[in-house]
């Protein structure tokens, strides 16, 4: 996967490497739990060294004169006491590419523009050496369009989704799994006092890592994921089968983006400030009404969204993000740029971004996650 990056002890600099450099660091896409542990252990390892660090502000804006973000800088006491917090000091947006930036004219028309280059300037006024960027698919794709006009990247990978292919896991993957868990166990036992249906919708718009992980840590029935199309009335079969044995609940745990065999993904209008956005999700109360219409069982449906993002990291994502956050202050000293981070058990190892950002990291169908849950009984739908 690359040359190692080693998280062991601080070296004054790599081969060449200058005595002193100031490193901007960002936090851009959805947030996920972690994100201030990596900031910290960025801060911490590059003071380290004897280095600065700044703050770049809701993503890219903070380069923007005109956008709504700064860059402040952040030392050691800044980031004190910040690796248990979830959500990040520093803002993250998922709506702020600056190759495709939205500009309003003054007739009130939004024009789109590539503010790449005021990017580039900013950096080079600031006296900034290295960019560390945290994010997921999306963000990372910008690292490197970024990397690829000449600015020294190391991206750190970030998503909840765990998606992304060059990393065994992502940082905030694990928490969100805990936290969609404990809902699914939660609602078992009420589940069962009433003799109902109950169908969670966790997020996963393109694959179905948080559902499968929570549903078979949450022993739910039926488990529908992106990767596995599913056919609604072998689903109905496995709440009907459960019926007849004497089991009046079940549990459904379904991904965002879980997709019938014979129609598309569900989408669903939600409100962002004077538009409206056409987005992946509703399949859990779609499919809570097929089951009510196909069984005549009550059958009750919750959506977790965004509270598999926030709260606080659990131990093993706090652990990954600071080695994360270490691992990309060595990339930087050892001159290592347009590369990412990335979990290779029992190291963290830099690979390049293009390979990182090559595909999208799909459950395997005959995986061992997917086979143990079918030898426990749940049903994927097919």
């Amino acid at each position: 996967m690359g040359a190692r990056a080693s998280t062991g002890e601080p070296k004054a600099g790599g081969a060449g490497a200058p005595a002193s450099r100031r490193i901007a660091v960002n936090t851009g896409g959805g947030d996920a739990p972690g994100l201030n542990a990596v900031i910290r252990a960025v801060v911490l390892a590059a003071s380290g060294r004897g280095w600065d660090v700044v703050g770049i502000e809701n993503g890219y804006a903070g380069f923007l004169a005109d956008a709504p973000g700064d860059i402040r800088p952040l030392t050691p006491a800044a980031v004190r006491g910040i690796t248990h917090l979830g959500g990040t000091i520093l803002g993250s947006t998922n709506r702020g590419n600056p190759m495709d930036w939205p500009c309003e004219l003054p007739d009130g028309r939004i024009e789109r523009r590539d503010r790449t280059g005021e990017i580039l300037e900013a950096f080079e006024r600031l006296g900034l050496d290295a960019l560390v960027a945290i994010g997921g698919d999306g963000s990372l794709h910008i690292a490197a369009d970024l990397a690829a006009r000449g600015l020294p990247v190391v991206g750190v990978p970030k998503t909840i989704d765990n998606d992304l292919a060059a990393t065994t896991l992502t940082f905030g993957f694990m928490t969100a799994v805990e936290t969609a868990t404990d809902a699914i166990g939660r609602l078992h036992s009420t589940a069962e006092s009433h003799g109902r249906v109950f169908v969670v919708e966790v997020m996963g718009a393109g694959t179905g890592w948080i559902a499968l992980f929570s549903g078979v840590a949450a022993t739910a029935d039926v488990i529908l994921i992106p990767e596995i199309p599913y056919d609604i009335d072998r689903v109905c079969e496995k709440i009907l089968e459960r019926e007849r044995s004497g089991k009046r609940f079940s549990m459904v745990c379904v991904a965002e983006g879980a997709v019938p065999i014979d129609g598309a993904i569900t989408m669903k209008t939600v409100p962002a400030g004077r538009d409206r956005l056409r987005k992946i999700g509703g399949i859990g109360a779609r499919v809570a009404q097929e089951i009510a219409d196909r069984t005549g069982k009550e059958t009750r449906s919750l959506v977790l969204g965004h509270l598999q993002r926030g709260g606080p990291p659990n131990a093993y994502d706090r652990l990954i993000a600071l080695r994360f956050g270490a691992a990309a202050v060595q990339c930087v000293d050892d001159g290592q740029f347009g590369c990412m981070v990335a979990l290779d058990p029992p190291h963290v190892r830099a690979v390049p971004l293009a390979e990182a950002l090559s595909e999208i990291k799909a459950v395997p169908v005959d995986g061992d996650v997917v086979r143990t849950a079918r030898a426990l009984g749940t049903s994927f739908g097919d």
